[in-house]
């Protein structure tokens, strides 16, 4: 524990000083709030589906008897019994509807959830969750439309001014090997970064096809993946992870995003109304282009990676860093971690008195980036972030009074050239 103590502080040190422009990764600054008189870290579980089960675990492996899972909130009532069973929640303290996750906040004995819904719900929970004043486990991604990002923007300014602990499923920035990868890239180890790479390609993941008694609703929520209201397409969803990695190398946001995608293999209604490729330019400040590709296709090759390239050598995040000769010019040899538990025991760490921890700004950042890529492989047009910010009135956020029972056909699948966001065409001829 003391030499993992050593690697976080050293995490947290380097990822401060390598934070630029708007991404401010961590910010030292005394906790407030939770104090040593307090021995358990009471914990409340938003969103209690495979996600948020294992999220759940880890945070109770990285706290041992010093976390306690106390409260439960889901949609259904089945997708509790599993967490409930483990770990003794009473009846009282478990929580079910589309509003669940308003009772277990306001339960005064939480200090910290685990947000865990689909991620459409993300940014009401999240900022739920800071006027409750709890401290915050968020899976990715948390947004999947420009008023989403604004909302988890305007919420993540709150939590830092209420010194808000925020940790972000993100976990490969809880990695020692990434960590340490990325500190040499800061030093100067490969020079200045003149491409990158990311991928994310697999083959299908779980499906549910509806039952005969489902509303549409219920189907679409027991189906999450796959609609775009809820998951954000599978690059929001997945790829986020490795757009994030390239964020954190660049110290930055990419200005421009040009991206292409489609829907050739998964075509039955099963599978709602998102892509199963995606492929895309991240236009970096100076001009620096990346590729990213995504993919959720059977019987294809695999890849889920990163690489970043300089003028001095090159790294694929595998531990080691070589020049464009091969050599190898710094290798890992550190310790392996779960990052899945590490990124728990390092938000649990901060709240009990460590250093200060707040990643919603990042993680927004970076899902913002995946958000642009989708929309701009649905209109065929290349995305700038400034308007997209400033000007996109893309809103899928639920409607506040959603009901079980409403009505809700699955919208078309997004065909570009047909596919429009209001104000981008004419905003792209005046540029």
């Amino acid at each position: 524990m003391s030499r993992m103590k050593r690697w976080s502080r050293r995490r947290f040190l380097a990822r401060s000083a390598g934070a630029v422009g708007g991404l401010a990764a961590t910010t030292l600054a005394p906790r407030v709030g939770w104090t040593a008189a307090s021995p358990t870290i009471r914990v409340g579980v938003i969103g209690c589906g495979g996600r948020g089960t294992g999220a759940a675990n880890d945070c109770v492996e990285a706290g041992g008897d010093s976390v306690k899972i106390v409260a439960l909130a889901d949609v259904f009532a089945d997708r509790l019994s599993n967490l409930k069973q483990k770990y003794n929640v009473p009846d009282q303290r478990c929580f079910v509807g589309l509003n669940a996750y308003k009772e277990l906040l306001a339960l005064s004995d939480v200090d910290m959830v685990i947000l865990a819904t689909p991620p459409g719900f993300r940014p009401i929970h999240f900022a739920a969750a800071v006027e409750a004043g709890k401290h915050i486990f968020t899976e990715k991604p948390v947004a999947v439309c420009a008023a989403g990002i604004r909302r988890m923007l305007e919420a993540a300014k709150k939590s830092e001014e209420k010194k808000l602990c925020v940790v972000a499923g993100t976990q490969r920035r809880h990695d020692p090997k990434y960590i340490e990868t990325i500190q040499r890239i800061r030093d100067g180890m490969i020079g200045s970064i003149v491409s990158a790479q990311c991928y994310w390609n697999q083959g299908g993941l779980w499906v549910r096809k509806r039952e005969p008694n489902m509303t549409d609703l219920e189907w679409q929520l027991r189906n999450w993946l796959y609609f775009v209201w809820l998951s954000g397409d599978h690059i929001v969803e997945q790829h986020v992870h490795n757009i994030d990695v390239i964020n954190w190398a660049f110290g930055t946001l990419p200005d421009q995003v040009h991206a292409l995608g489609g829907r050739q293999y998964r075509v039955q209604p099963e599978y709602g109304n998102i892509y199963d490729h995606f492929g895309t330019e991240f236009f970096y400040p100076g001009d620096v282009r990346t590729i990213s590709m995504c993919r959720q296709i059977d019987k294809s090759a695999g890849r889920v990676s990163e690489r970043v390239v300089g003028t001095k050598g090159v790294t694929t995040f595998d531990g080691r860093i070589r020049d464009h000769a091969g050599n190898v010019l710094w290798e890992y040899k550190g310790p392996s971690v779960n990052p899945y538990v590490q990124e728990h025991r390092d938000l649990l760490a901060a709240i009990r008195g460590g250093t200060y921890i707040n990643e919603a700004r990042q993680v927004t950042e970076s899902t913002l980036c995946a958000i642009m890529a989708r929309e701009s492989a649905y209109t065929r047009q290349q995305m700038n972030r400034k308007w997209f910010m400033e000007r996109c009135d893309l809103n899928l956020l639920p409607p506040p009074d959603l009901k079980l029972t409403d009505p809700a056909p699955v919208s078309p699948v997004a065909i570009p050239g047909k596919y429009q966001l209001a104000g981008l065409v004419q905003e792209k001829k005046g540029q």
